[in-house]
């Protein structure tokens, strides 16, 4: 697997288009938003916002949160706050809603897959992690795996976002028990080869075959 600059900033770009398409397919699945994203569609409630632009708003006030874990910011950071969003709504805007349940189910579980992939994607770049998983990389830093981490991260944005109105449906706990062991799966295996500082991922990468 590549480890030239180009060939990461590929992968980076990739993941960070692919996280915000997945979100959008779990909005459009309308079957429970992930737990940030119940945030998110809280405080657009709450404040008439985009829905998009606080996906971004979110990412600049979680940076805070580093300080005490002690992550570093890199050109992924930046990006991730970035592009994101804009993905989100590119999405959303050609995306029509569905109304039959027999294609909101696989929107949602394509929706989860895609960002589990997308994720390991942007974080195996190896170029900085995105603001929420700053905390997640953080937490594993300091010895808890990243699957644990996550989830306990994703359970406790949820109750936020749903104190907050955001929408909470059988997908939004699907996505918040499952992430976790899905980013703690592929992040090792999606990631390039050890360049500078390596992904915290409280697991022990395979073999090369």
């Amino acid at each position: 697997m590549s480890t030239t600059l180009p060939a990461r900033l590929a992968r980076l770009l990739a993941g960070l288009a692919l996280f915000g398409a997945s979100v959008a397919l779990m909005v459009r699945a309308d079957l429970g938003l992930g737990s940030w994203d119940v945030l998110h569609q809280g405080l657009a409630a709450r404040t008439g916002l985009p829905m998009g632009v606080l996906v971004n708003g979110v990412a600049l006030a979680v940076l805070l949160l580093w300080i005490p874990l002690r992550q570093r910011p890199g050109v992924g950071t930046v990006a991730n706050v970035a592009l994101v969003g804009l993905a989100l709504d590119g999405v959303l805007a050609v995306l029509p809603p569905v109304g039959s349940l027999a294609v909101r189910v696989p929107l949602l579980l394509a929706g989860i897959m895609l960002n589990g992939v997308a994720t390991a994607l942007y974080l195996g770049a190896r170029l900085g992690p995105g603001p929420r998983d700053g905390l997640m990389t953080g937490l594993a830093t300091l010895g808890l795996p990243i699957g644990r981490a996550r989830t306990l991260i994703e359970l406790a944005v949820l109750a936020v976002g749903w104190l907050l109105g955001g929408t909470v449906g059988p997908g939004t706990l699907l996505y918040a028990l499952g992430i976790g062991p899905l980013a703690q799966f592929l992040i090792p295996r999606l990631a390039t080869p050890a360049v500078g500082r390596p992904v915290p991922t409280g697991v022990t990468p395979p073999c090369p075959a």
